[in-house]
């Protein structure tokens, strides 16, 4: 009987274990989620037909030190792992409306880690929104330095200064280094930015 309920209990951490590594989201550690990212919309339902992303909107890992490393160009929004992500056509995803100039920009952190930096991006005048993201499409907006220490908070706000020079359809990618794996997180945020000065923030 007790070689029974030894092996039942070893059988039950075996496999614990094993659905703690496969299981959705397992690995996974942050998400925009103010402006809601493309990836935090598949979860909400909001985008449609994303792929697997849609329950772990926080998964999107790949090499960091971008844009230097990390993810192959055209693969960038999915972080090589999620290609659906990684679609690209003026209507195939939300926008989130945002004027030009100072925005807040939220991170959701499902697991803290030991942070170099968080950098923004956005695509250039005159992208092509029918060809995914590449490093060639984005110009800098602001990098924030973390001091390679854990965040206090689930919760991490950043404010981001996006263009008054320019309106309409522009992606922005926020990428979080981590400084204790080497990798980073990935998040492309469709945006209709305005600067004709109709639109109030709420």
């Amino acid at each position: 009987m007790k070689k029974f309920l030894g092996k039942s209990v070893l059988f039950l951490v075996a496999f614990a274990l094993l659905f703690a590594t496969f299981a959705p989201g397992a690995s996974a550690h942050g998400y925009i989620s103010k402006p809601e990212s493309r990836a935090y919309l598949a979860k909400l339902g909001i985008n449609q037909n994303a792929g697997a992303i849609q329950w772990e909107p926080q998964s999107i890992e790949a090499t960091g030190n971008f844009p230097l490393g990390g993810p192959s160009d055209g693969t960038i929004a999915g972080g090589g792992k999620f290609p659906e992500m990684d679609a690209q056509t003026p209507d195939r995803w939300h926008h989130v409306d945002l004027l030009g100039g100072q925005n807040n920009f939220t991170w959701t952190l499902t697991a803290l880690h030991r942070t170099k930096e968080y950098k923004y991006y956005i695509t250039k005048k005159g992208w092509n929104p029918n060809s995914p993201l590449t490093r060639g499409d984005l110009e800098l907006l602001t990098t924030i330095d973390a001091h390679n220490e854990v965040p206090t908070s689930t919760t991490v706000n950043h404010k981001v200064p996006l263009p008054t020079d320019r309106n309409g359809y522009y992606v922005v990618l926020g990428v979080w280094e981590i400084a204790d794996t080497g990798n980073a997180f990935y998040q492309a945020v469709d945006v209709n930015l305005i600067n004709n000065g109709t639109m109030t923030l709420q």
